[in-house]
């Protein structure tokens, strides 16, 4: 959970305290069990060629949809300051999230240090909603609200738009009232540091304020945490990951490879923070994305919290359902696509499904039966996405429509009512 304003962080340690980590009732004999269970899947992941369960090999691809509650209205999607936000600020977003967990190579996301690691995680938003509807993987849901707290609201939010969890990862993007950047819940899972069991499936998911979703751009143009790591650090959670200081001074976040801290860093700037936790001075992670570190200072993540987010995966009932539910909704294009959804159709019932391999740009180009152009438009950076004919400047009647990107041309009929 991260915050504005450091002086809330003891209301922040108590309850997560209170409300997930478990350990403060597991029995010795239990907690040793359960070390030494993680230890072992973590020694088999680590050891080259053995591939411990299906979730583990290769790159874990996770379906994402954004649900965005906003108080707009009009229902006018990117107003300056709206809580309705574009689907560009949406999608660059997706960006940061691919560049952080696969440690990209000339993003932001990426370092040279012997200790970093690529999660060989990637994020995309849904093509197909929970009953194989063609979808973008964003939802739009006006509620006549100025904000919501993370202490009560969860609930009634999820109630406005949620996708299965097994299925899914939800994420909501709201206006969570100044204080909160964000809440991830943590998965259930019998390793160090969790519960037993996983969190209510409708709750099961992340929160975040609509003025940090994405990066530099819309509502999340200006401020230290204007750079997209909020939901990187919260999906961290979400993924298992513990604050690098354990939540108290000199804490555990269960991984040896993150130096342990006195306290998060809670500065506004990069500054080089130090502890004395061993009886020795050590210097803090303060670029790891577990810390309350600016987004600009973040990008790392380290190799056992490689192992531990792929122990989680492994023992975390919900995550490993959603992981292996996943191979069902993974994009199947390696090369662009156009799939004409309800033709022929009013211009209410008919949209277009451009299925790409990556963002990229492409347009529509419509032509009437006598091959005059009669509408046209273009779509910069776009990853897979579904464009309603109702938004497009086009006639009815029997159309040609031609979808361009990258050197691929589809040409496809439409009839329009």
């Amino acid at each position: 959970m991260k915050l504005i304003n450091s002086i809330f962080f003891i209301l922040v340690v108590f309850s997560s305290s209170a409300q997930r980590c478990g350990l403060g009732v597991i029995a010795s004999d239990e907690l040793k069990s359960r070390h030494l269970q993680m230890q072992r899947i973590i020694e088999n992941y680590e050891q080259e060629g053995v591939k411990n369960a299906r979730v583990q090999e290769g790159i874990i691809k996770i379906p994402v949809v954004v649900h965005v509650i906003h108080d707009e209205f009009s229902g006018e999607i990117g107003n300056n300051g709206s809580t309705n936000i574009s689907d560009q600020q949406i999608f660059s977003q997706i960006k940061v999230l691919n560049e952080d967990f696969r440690k990209a190579v000339g993003t932001p996301g990426f370092n040279n240090l012997e200790e970093g690691a690529d999660l060989e995680i990637e994020f995309f938003l849904a093509q197909e909603d929970e009953f194989g509807n063609p979808s973008s993987g964003i939802t739009r849901t006006y509620q006549n609200r100025p904000s919501y707290s993370i202490f009560s609201d969860l609930g009634f939010v999820s109630s406005l738009s949620y996708w299965d969890a097994n299925k899914y990862l939800n994420i909501w993007v709201l206006n969570l009232g100044g204080l909160y950047l964000g809440y991830g819940e943590f998965p259930g899972a019998a390793i160090d540091g969790l519960e037993l069991n996983d969190p209510p499936a409708a709750t099961d998911g992340i929160f975040v304020d609509y003025q940090v979703f994405g990066r530099r751009t819309g509502t999340a143009s200006n401020g230290i945490y204007s750079y997209g790591r909020t939901l990187t650090h919260e999906i961290g959670h979400w993924l298992g990951l513990i604050h690098t200081w354990g939540d108290e001074r000199c804490g555990d976040d269960f991984c040896e490879d993150t130096p342990q801290a006195e306290r998060e860093n809670d500065s506004e700037r990069c500054r080089e923070i130090f502890s004395r936790c061993t009886g020795t001075v050590s210097r803090n992670m303060i670029e790891n994305y577990m810390d309350y570190s600016p987004d600009s200072c973040m990008n790392v993540f380290t190799e056992d919290q490689k192992a531990r987010v792929r122990t989680v995966l492994e023992l975390s009932p919900r995550r490993r359902r959603l992981v292996l539910n996943s191979q069902f909704l993974l994009p199947s294009n390696d090369v662009a696509d156009l799939r004409i959804i309800s033709n022929p159709g009013t211009k209410n019932d008919i949209a277009f499904q451009i299925l790409l391999p990556k963002f990229q740009d492409f347009s529509l180009s419509f032509y009437d039966v006598l091959g005059r152009p009669v509408g046209y438009r273009e779509f910069k950076d776009y990853p897979s996405t579904v464009v309603r004919a109702a938004d497009l400047d086009i006639p009815t009647g029997m159309l040609i429509v031609r979808m361009q990107t990258e050197g691929i041309s589809i040409v496809k009929r439409v009839m329009v009512f």
